[in-house]
């Protein structure tokens, strides 16, 4: 069940057919198994073992996915992070987790280089490319070792609503299950497939990355989202798979490259993580045709839980599937509940639950989340929505409180704890406000003690500081007080009301 002794098995019978492919050139799948098992030894001879946790940290690149399999290889478990995130931010999940290694690109290097010396675990920061990099390649090749189906593989750190970061551990079964659901669902692929990576390989094109090169097809990496290069790859190649946050497919569909487009070499393009309008959709529609396939899942639960399939994209005019999120994927369960895990009836919003073989065992080191999470039995999502006769799910909300920008989420509270850091500041309270790109874009409410003075730009350098660029928010509003209930708790939904008309003071 170890996911690298199947991919031993795939690089033996496709031999030097390209797997990977990036800004710097193609690897055949047989000497990519080679540096595969060459780093896998090279990690086993270090001392690293069974178990132990080796974190990516890494921009888009072939390395990531050698890296990933090296680990797997030597029964280790992999920690892909987000590069886009603070170095305390990735100081905090690497410490978490107890990696011992960090692996990661020349572009975020010297931002992590200080972490060997305040992570009492970490021992080494690799950089790839470099004659460090370069000498584990030419290691003492082994052969991938024998795991149980639930030994931990990946460990997928997403956040709670407290906005601390939280290891959502998936095993090699729950990852083998996932691929196995792409292909009842989605497609079956095989040597002849590519799949073109635009988004980031520590998340959703990462993961399904895995259907793919576990069948024998090609793995293109780009550094990131890129519409003119897109048009071009689209032109010398077939069988072409992406998978795109919303906002990704947005921008593609509104480019002007877009119209001439080559199609008939796209097969799928996989999109999730967020909301998408319906306009936006049946232009994709009128654009690609049916090629598009709806994905809603979890860190939790990856890539699988329910799915919007490629006929069921259909623009009706009303735009009621287009809504949805689809019925439930091959092999998965789930419910809509209230507050005391009933289920309710057709139609009625509440909490929507999972269970299937693709939900993780719990939260790494952390029991207390683990058990209010999979109490019962089931994975509760936090989201809210309906599930309609056909049962077809339609979501209401991603949570109260969480923000999806560009595909990323951004809990608030996270924010909130960093903008009250300032001395002046006596209340914050962070929201979401409706974006036409990204979805979503973050608004913070902040009250400054009497008298003080307190400026737009000290706040944003606050953040700047202290959490990832992407988090921090796009316009300030300063008010005398926050809307509160009888309770004493903040009312957000008041907060959103407000900032559906722009104020005069927002900033920038």
């Amino acid at each position: 069940m170890n996911l690298a002794t199947l991919l031993a098995n795939v690089a033996r019978r496709m031999g030097d057919a390209p797997a990977i492919s990036d800004g710097d050139g193609t690897i055949g799948f047989l000497p990519a198994m080679e540096r595969i098992s060459r780093i896998a030894g090279a990690l086993h001879a270090a001392g690293l073992k069974r178990g132990d946790r080796v974190a990516l940290v890494m921009e888009n690149c072939g390395a990531f996915f050698e890296i990933l399999f090296a680990a797997w290889t030597a029964g280790l478990c992999a920690v892909p992070v987000n590069a886009k995130l603070h170095p305390l931010e990735v100081e905090h999940i690497a410490r978490d987790c107890g990696a011992r290694w960090l692996f990661t690109t020349p572009g975020l290097v010297e931002g992590l280089a200080g972490l060997e010396t305040s992570i009492d675990t970490l021992e080494r920061v690799v950089c790839v490319g470099t004659a460090d990099y370069a000498a584990l390649a030419r290691g003492e090749p082994m052969a991938p070792v024998e795991v149980d189906p639930a030994e931990r593989a990946w460990i997928f750190y997403t956040s709670g609503t407290t906005g601390r970061p939280k290891g959502a551990v998936l095993s090699h079964r729950n990852l083998l299950f996932m691929c196995h659901a792409y292909y009842a669902d989605i497609d079956q692929v095989d040597h002849r497939d590519v799949k073109l990576h635009t988004a980031a390989l520590s998340h959703g094109s990462g993961l399904y990355g895995l259907p793919l090169l576990l069948r024998g097809g090609r793995q293109i990496i780009m550094p990131g989202f890129d519409v003119p290069a897109i048009v071009e790859t689209l032109s010398r190649h077939d069988s072409v798979s992406m998978f795109v946050a919303p906002t990704m497919l947005t921008r593609l569909v509104h480019s002007p490259l877009a119209a001439g487009m080559r199609v008939d070499g796209l097969r799928t393009i996989c999109y999730g993580g967020g909301p998408m309008y319906v306009a936006d959709l049946e232009r994709a529609l009128e654009l690609f045709g049916p090629r598009l396939y709806q994905i809603y899942g979890q860190g939790e639960s990856p890539m699988t839980i329910t799915g919007l399939d490629k006929a069921m994209h259909v623009a009706d005019g009303a735009g009621q599937d287009l809504r949805s999120c689809g019925p439930a994927r091959t092999g998965v369960a789930f419910r809509v509940v209230d507050d005391e895990d009933r289920d309710l009836p057709t139609g009625e919003v509440g909490e929507v639950l999972t269970r299937s073989d693709c939900m993780m065992e719990g939260y790494w080191n952390n029991p207390e989340a683990s058990a209010q999470t999979l109490r019962g039995g089931w994975l509760h999502t936090g989201d809210v929505g309906s599930v309609d006769a056909r049962g077809f799910l339609t979501l209401s909300d991603r949570s109260k409180d969480l923000i999806i920008s560009g595909g990323a989420n951004i809990y608030p509270r996270e924010i909130e704890e960093v903008l009250l850091r300032h001395p002046d500041l006596v209340e914050a309270s962070v929201i979401g406000r409706p974006h036409p790109e990204w979805g979503e874009e973050v608004v913070a409410f902040v009250v400054a003690k009497p008298g003080a003075e307190v400026g737009a730009a000290d706040l944003d350098a606050l953040c700047i500081a202290s959490i990832a660029r992407f988090k921090r928010p796009k316009s300030y509003r300063f008010v005398e007080s926050l809307p509160k209930n009888a309770y004493g708790k903040i009312l957000k939904r008041e907060l959103r009301d407000l900032v559906e008309t722009p104020a005069p003071d927002d900033w920038p």
